[in-house]
């Protein structure tokens, strides 16, 4: 993964609270198992007046000019609920999204954020809505949302600054994981006698 420290871009507001991963990214919309080709799928329903020909809904806010290049959405609250649908971020980043500023989001997508290199800050709903259609800068390594203070877990701060996946993140402990094994091969060696055949 690319590291992530800052972005700073245009602001797009999708003020709905609830919005599922479905939405996100529809079932029908997703042709393969893997990260890539998911971007045309995004907000389907929404950014297309007919899905089959693809005819844009200039309503939408990602279809809108001043939003084209957006790289943070603005979002309400249980932002990803529904299910446990990786392809949502991965849609939402192919499409060039980094940041996700929301009221609450749901624990999964939240994680699964995280784990593909999407920074979800979460904020109160004025503080959002004063960001709409704003220049916005959000800085991880202080934690800054145009200076609206965000938490975020530490491990999932590594993991974002450092571009590294949950594997990768063990293995920052690999000498203390091979240490602890030498020493558990001591304590109990029964565990570790090899069948003979």
């Amino acid at each position: 993964m690319t590291p992530f420290t800052s972005v700073t871009s245009i602001a797009a507001p999708l003020f709905i609270d609830n919005v599922d991963t479905d939405a996100i990214i529809p079932s029908r919309e997703m042709k393969s198992t893997g990260k890539s080709g998911l971007a045309d799928g995004l907000f389907a329903p929404w950014r297309y007046l007919d899905a089959d020909t693809r005819t844009a809904n200039p309503d939408f806010v990602l279809n809108q000019e001043q939003f084209a290049d957006a790289r943070i959405l603005l979002a309400g609250a249980n932002f990803g609920c529904g299910s446990s649908r990786e392809h949502a971020v991965w849609a939402l980043k192919e499409w060039g999204i980094l940041c996700i500023i929301a009221e609450s989001f749901a624990p999964i997508f939240y994680n699964n954020c995280i784990r593909n290199g999407v920074l979800p800050v979460q904020l109160g709903r004025d503080d959002i809505r004063a960001m709409a259609g704003q220049m916005v800068h959000v800085d991880l390594t202080h934690q800054l949302a145009n200076g609206h203070p965000f938490d975020i877990g530490a491990e999932a701060k590594i993991m974002l600054v450092e571009g590294l996946d949950a594997i990768d993140l063990t293995l920052k402990h690999r000498s203390a994981i091979a240490d602890w094994l030498a020493a558990d091969r001591i304590a109990r060696p029964f565990v570790y006698l090899e069948k003979r055949t």
